[in-house]
């Protein structure tokens, strides 16, 4: 039977109440979201905090509010009632169809889009999204509120900007204009694992049918979340056909990191999929933004 380790527990009911303890408690405390990474590391030996501070009883923290430029999303706010929001369904539906993907009920039920944030595992599905979506995330400590755009988050597999004393308060999404369209594809071993590679793909086309703006997030192909800088680069300025589409995929297979996992497959398998998924996910997204479902 898994036992853990003896820690001191904390549930504020206030924001403030829980960055007074993260002050106190400086760099040796963990937070406590929806639990689906934090519980099973604590419950096999491979994290043991001294300091455990709940979040769940924080007052304000689980929203989802649309302000007409910009959708914001509480910290605490469950994967599921993304998937399940109308707001985000007519302003970000790209957010709506990830969060579908995401683990399996429980997971989406218990998970929070911070906690997976600040968990900054590679193979998380919200930092490629929030990437293509051009998306901010919004941490705060007892000195103040600062905002980091999401693909300058992630430095290293589970590590963040988030200094000390900081937690998620609000993740912040611009609202898409017209012609926009979206998508998120995942490679999956089985349902509910963890993605073996995954894209995520926003674009805007213009009155002339080109790609005037364009996000591609990639998922479980690097270190981090990485942004695909020279796929996007393909596709701007330009008309989506199969050629400018095909180049645009062979550039994300390029900014790929992927490294050799014996259970998803080696380097060379897991960029061969970054440009399949990449391609698929931009057909689509194009798609949908010319008004296709």
């Amino acid at each position: 039977m898994l036992t853990l380790d003896q820690f001191d527990y904390f549930a504020p009911s206030t924001l403030r109440g829980a960055l007074t303890l993260a002050a106190r408690y400086r760099g040796r405390a963990v937070f406590l979201a929806g639990g689906q990474s934090l519980l099973p590391l604590m419950k096999l030996g491979l994290l043991s905090p001294k300091t455990v501070i709940d979040l769940n009883r924080v007052r304000g923290l689980e929203y989802i509010r649309g302000d007409g430029r910009w959708v914001r999303i509480g910290a605490m706010t469950r994967h599921n009632s993304i998937a399940m929001s109308r707001l985000l369904a007519g302003k970000v539906p790209l957010m709506v169809e990830a969060a579908s993907l995401i683990g399996d009920p429980q997971v989406r039920n218990m998970g929070t889009i911070g906690g997976s944030l600040a968990h900054a595992d590679p193979a998380g599905d919200w930092g490629s999204v929030l990437i293509a979506l051009r998306g901010v995330i919004q941490a705060a400590s007892l000195g103040g509120r600062r905002l980091i755009e999401a693909d300058k988050f992630f430095v290293d597999a589970f590590k963040t900007r988030l200094r000390p004393g900081e937690l998620i308060t609000e993740v912040r999404v611009p609202v898409p204009p017209k012609g926009s369209g979206g998508a998120y594809l995942k490679l999956v071993r089985r349902e509910g694992d963890f993605a073996t590679a995954a894209v995520g793909v926003q674009l805007t086309l213009d009155k002339t049918g080109a790609v005037s703006r364009a996000g591609i997030g990639l998922t479980s192909l690097g270190p981090v979340n990485i942004r695909a800088v020279r796929a996007e680069e393909a596709l701007i300025g330009r008309v989506p056909t199969d050629g400018v589409i095909e180049e645009a995929a062979d550039a994300a297979a390029s900014d790929a990191r992927p490294v050799t996992d014996p259970l998803r497959g080696d380097e060379d398998y897991k960029r061969a999929m970054a440009s399949v998924l990449t391609r698929r996910a931009i057909k689509l997204a194009v798609s949908r933004a010319r008004g296709g479902a």
